[in-house]
């Protein structure tokens, strides 16, 4: 990052920490130098709105109607997005196959509402964010499957996944294993994918690997200076982070869904994570770098 740039976005230049960049944590008093304060107040306040009237109404459906608990998240999700200026353009046909398995990049916590508007899933959630304040509650309304990735407990998630896959359930797992910064993609753990080999062989659980990307403001390309005001990762402050996304303007993401893929099609668990890695990573270039092939959809987000 030159220094005209780093005054530009208000983030003093970047220090590389192994594959991802480590920047300073993202403080509630620190002032984007773009973006309305007014609009980040309102954004915030119909977002707290919505989710605490909807919540209670998705708990009484988890309890009287399971089978219908993915209705109202979606719909949710939809609104969030709306509220907080994302446009989600989708690339690509999301299987319909059950059960599935997205394995995705992770960017920022804003990949959960994006996602969400477009795929009737539950995410694959390290046990942590089960005790955030607020989010813990709403993951567990979405029936997030939490897991402990400690290499003692591998086998009882695996399990705990195959369960859900088995039930008939689409599941977004993300292999990185944490967020990245939004400009390329960490090593792919493919013990995280240990699942697919589990699956019976009279119900082959199909893959498909998926790419977010979050591409312009105000349909202006986003740039690598700007990305960390989207992406949340390493020390990053979550309440400072949000105030500053919530004070922007529209926020351009595609999610580009590529071909599907079985464990059969693959002499060994890490080809398969190997060809997940290099899809999902070629499809982060190709969104950033503006080479999109055309879209299925645009599913516009005011």
């Amino acid at each position: 990052m030159t220094s005209r740039t780093a005054n530009m976005t208000g983030l003093p230049p970047r220090r590389k920490v192994g594959e991802v960049t480590d920047d300073p944590p993202l403080r509630p008093a620190t002032i984007t130098p773009f973006g309305s304060s007014v609009l980040g107040v309102l954004r915030l306040s119909l977002y707290g709105t919505v989710t605490i009237v909807l919540a209670p109404v998705q708990a009484a459906i988890l309890l009287l109607l399971p089978r219908l608990w993915w209705v109202l998240p979606r719909i949710y999700h939809r609104l969030c997005c709306g509220i907080m200026g994302l446009r989600v353009r989708v690339v690509g046909t999301p299987s319909r196959t059950r059960p599935t398995l997205f394995v995705s990049n992770h960017a920022s916590y804003l990949d959960i509402p994006v996602m969400g508007s477009v795929l009737p899933v539950s995410f694959v959630a390290k046990t942590e964010v089960a005790q955030w304040p607020g989010y813990g509650l709403l993951a567990k309304l979405q029936r997030t499957v939490f897991v402990d990735r400690r290499r003692h407990t591998a086998a009882r998630q695996r399990d705990s996944l195959q369960a859900r896959l088995a039930a008939g359930d689409p599941l977004v797992l993300f292999p990185e294993g944490t967020s990245n910064d939004g400009n390329r993609i960490l090593p792919f753990r493919s013990a995280l994918l240990s699942v697919a080999e589990a699956a019976p062989a009279e119900s082959p659980l199909t893959i498909q690997p998926l790419s977010i990307a979050y591409t312009a403001i105000n349909g202006l390309p986003m740039g690598w200076g700007l990305r960390p005001l989207v992406a949340w990762y390493g020390g990053m402050e979550l309440g400072g982070h949000l105030w500053r996304f919530s004070r922007l303007g529209r926020v351009e993401v595609v999610l580009e869904f590529h071909p599907p893929v079985q464990v059969a099609d693959f002499p060994s668990r890490k080809e398969l994570t190997r060809h997940c890695a290099e899809a999902v990573a070629k499809g982060v270039d190709r969104a950033l770098g503006g080479r999109l092939p055309p879209a299925r959809a645009a599913i516009e987000k005011s």
